[in-house]
């Protein structure tokens, strides 16, 4: 890494707290922040309870190998520890990727437009960005694959794919992978994979169990509500994980982030209730962009890209004065789009009536 990546890297800005927005707008009204995909429901009951069982632990050091944790996964997944790496959130895992596998002038592909910490870490650590033009607002694995190189060393495959809510298809994805020589690295970043309820999803552990060349990434941030305490994992080949945990600070994960994710996997309650209320908000906020005439991309996540009839910044703006935080698409290079966390039905009826006085503000101004 040197001094010129640093000046090349555009910081990566996060979805505006509901804090900052009471400061900036000195609203009076219940804010809404439907803007950075957190579950509406709050965090695991069960994830709570252990939080609170535990805080007086909070003066001792966490477990450096997350034992329990490990444990718990072990009991999901049906795989050895040594197949886990837990990091502060899944962008740490992605940070220990890139550092670990890029050198000086390497290359990693990846589509765009998606997550934007991908060419963030890259370019960290000395990559270049190979951006492959999604196709259908899904990632184009044939045109990815036309992309690698000599010096392709990682691929970043976001399934689903944030901010489109798509996916790719188990077929794709075994297709794809046959074409992938072993020596590239391919993560499959499977951070909402928990609302995706498509028969099509591909079972992307068993890729991991039959080859070496396949990271998959899972969050703890938005099924299981907790966000604030940053914690995911990674799964892959005993040489891979082997070598993250070489790269990995022995403390990275804290001590009640860890117990809390334990907990929340076992929950599986509240999992099937952030699950249900999901889909019936995305059923009903389909239904009522169809009613006014919305384009949206339909999506397997607890969000919706939304094609909006002014600038999606100006939709942003706007919203910010009604107390709802939605996430504007100009950082990824679509203008004239928003996209939507999916809230409670409150909130969900909420942005509803709030776009429609926006868009008849708009009508005003049109006709005159």
């Amino acid at each position: 890494m040197n001094k010129k990546n640093l000046e090349d890297i555009e910081p990566y800005r996060a979805g505006k707290p509901i804090e900052e927005l009471k400061r900036e707008m000195a609203l009076e009204e219940e804010i809404v922040k439907m803007a950075s995909n957190e579950n509406p429901l709050g965090p695991s009951p069960k994830a709570l309870v252990s939080i609170r069982d535990n805080l007086e632990t909070i003066n001792y050091y966490p477990d450096a190998e997350c034992f329990y944790l490990k444990k718990a996964l072990e009991k999901k997944w049906r795989l050895g520890s040594d197949y886990f790496v837990i990091g502060n959130g899944s962008d740490e895992i992605l940070m220990l990727t890139a550092v670990t596998f890029l050198e000086e002038g390497d290359e990693a592909i990846t589509g765009w437009p998606s997550f934007l910490i991908y060419p963030l870490v890259i370019k960290k650590f000395g990559g270049k960005v190979i951006s492959v033009p999604l196709k259908d607002f899904r990632f184009n694995l044939a045109a990815i694959s036309k992309r690698i190189t000599d010096k392709t060393k990682l691929i970043f495959i976001a399934n689903p794919n944030n901010p489109t809510g798509t996916i790719i298809s188990q077929k794709e994805a075994d297709e794809f992978l046959n074409e992938v020589p072993e020596k590239i690295l391919v993560i499959f970043d499977e951070a909402y994979g928990e609302f995706v309820d498509s028969l099509d999803y591909p079972k992307t552990v068993d890729f991991v169990k039959k080859r070496r060349n396949v990271l998959m990434l899972r969050s703890f941030s938005k099924s299981y509500g907790l966000a604030g305490l940053r914690i995911g994992y990674g799964i892959g080949s005993k040489e891979i994980i082997a070598y993250l945990n070489r790269m990995r600070e022995p403390f990275n994960v804290n001590r009640l982030a860890q117990i809390a994710a334990t907990a929340a996997l076992g929950d599986s309650e509240f999992l099937a209730r952030s699950n249900k209320v999901i889909k019936e908000g995305r059923a009903y906020l389909y239904q009522s962009l169809k009613e006014r005439g919305i384009n949206y991309v339909p999506s397997m996540t607890n969000f919706i890209l939304i094609e909006v009839p002014m600038a999606g910044q100006i939709v942003f703006e706007e919203l910010l004065k009604s107390g709802l935080i939605v996430r504007s698409m100009k950082e990824y290079d679509l203008e004239n789009y928003i996209r939507l966390s999916i809230g409670t039905p409150k909130q969900n009826k909420r942005f509803i009536k709030a776009l429609d006085k926006l868009l008849s503000k708009n009508q005003i101004v049109d006709n005159k």
